[in-house]
């Protein structure tokens, strides 16, 4: 299997790694930080720009029809800088959820809006009792009429705070855990009976609780099936999972950087710390680490696409699995090798090892995915 980029692939990596590294250093990163919203519009703007917020979709809706691959080539850029700007919240998932389940008038009315920048998206799906199931949904959406009234809260949603139009699952029939019965709805962020509370999480990204009373939805703000929005909402958010591979990718290769280098320039005993063997071989196990699940996240971005979701669902378990493990090793062993340095806010390396730990728990942990894992059968059978 050829895994070597084409030359489109090629100058849109060129662009993005030279995107982040004039604009986007750690100091940067910490004064975009500390803008009203969290993040740096002026670089949003030049995401869209540059056609990145335009990439996943189809030209026909003002897209360039990129897939999985050019996906990973950008999240991994992102990973390595630490970029703070809604992304895997706008482009991924809530244009993912409309590229996938929306009606063509849908797309053609959102889509181009996203990927000019003008249009920013949540996904709000988890409830405090759901943890990783997506079919666990207590939020309601009763029918009045043609519209939907819709009633419930929803946790952690991603960049929920800023968001123009939130993606909400509802449960139009059924009991709390049932598959079936779950409806997706577009709803406008500032209408009323819409509240919102944001914060900051551990890793300086930005998430909101967000409380729906009495919200009317009308029907052109359905997504699909109103009672059969389940398997879309699990498709995008394994294509979503397959990103945050490439990005934990991207922030375990910036972390073993970062320790080669300070290896190489922190002196003990009149002689730099990297000329020890034990911590070489340290350094080498991080290496190992980070390809093994460099491996994984090459074959989550492969199988991003595939039809079949059962055998989706299998490779971006066993993807998340090694994520977890080699993000969890590569960031221990990162710190460890800093000392007491890799601790502070002031230096990057800690802040990389939280953005891996969360993306971690994000749709399920690596110990949840194992399970999932094992009750069907392995990647491989046996």
């Amino acid at each position: 299997m050829d895994f070597d980029l084409s030359e489109e692939q090629r100058l849109l990596k060129d662009s993005v790694d030279r995107l982040m590294a004039d604009r986007y250093d750690f100091e940067s990163r910490q004064r975009y930080a500390k803008e009203p919203e969290g993040w740096s519009r002026a670089l949003w703007s030049a995401y869209a720009e540059l056609g990145l917020l335009a990439l996943p979709f189809d030209e026909a809706h003002g897209g360039f029809g990129g897939g999985p691959v050019e996906t990973m080539t950008i999240m991994e850029a992102f990973g390595r800088s630490l970029a703070l700007e809604p992304y895997l919240a706008t482009v991924i998932l809530g244009g993912g959820l409309l590229q996938h389940g929306g009606s063509e008038e849908q797309k053609s009315t959102y889509l181009p809006q996203v990927a000019s920048g003008d249009l920013r998206l949540a996904f709000a799906h988890t409830e405090r009792q759901s943890r990783y199931d997506l079919f666990n949904v207590g939020t309601t959406a009763q029918r009045d009429g043609s519209s939907f009234i819709l009633n419930g809260q929803k946790s952690v949603v991603l960049h929920g705070d800023t968001a123009d139009k939130i993606l909400v699952t509802a449960r139009v029939a059924g009991s709390r855990r049932d598959r079936d019965g779950i409806g997706l709805f577009l709803v406008d962020a500032n209408a009323p009976g819409v509240s919102r509370r944001g914060y900051p999480t551990q890793d300086g990204q930005r998430a909101a609780e967000v409380t729906l009373e009495s919200v009317r939805v009308d029907a052109g703000s359905v997504i699909g099936n109103p009672e059969g929005a389940l398997p879309v909402v699990e498709k995008v958010t394994d294509i979503a999972i397959a990103a945050l591979a490439a990005e934990a990718i991207g922030a375990m290769d910036e972390m073993l950087k970062l320790t080669v280098d300070y290896l190489k320039t922190r002196k003990q005993f009149n002689a730099t710390i990297g000329s020890f063997q034990v911590l070489q071989h340290r350094s080498s196990e991080m290496f190992i680490a980070l390809e093994q699940g460099r491996s994984m996240a090459m074959f989550a971005a492969m199988m991003a696409q595939e039809q079949n979701p059962e055998e989706r669902r299998k490779a971006i378990s066993a993807a998340k699995v090694q994520i977890g493990r080699s993000g969890r090793f590569v960031g221990q062993q990162a710190i460890q090798l800093h000392g007491g340095v890799g601790m502070t806010m002031e230096y990057k390396v800690g802040h990389l090892f939280k953005r891996v730990t969360m993306i971690d728990a994000l749709f399920g942990d690596a110990d949840h995915h194992l399970s999932k894992l094992a009750e069907t059968g392995g990647l491989i059978a046996a």
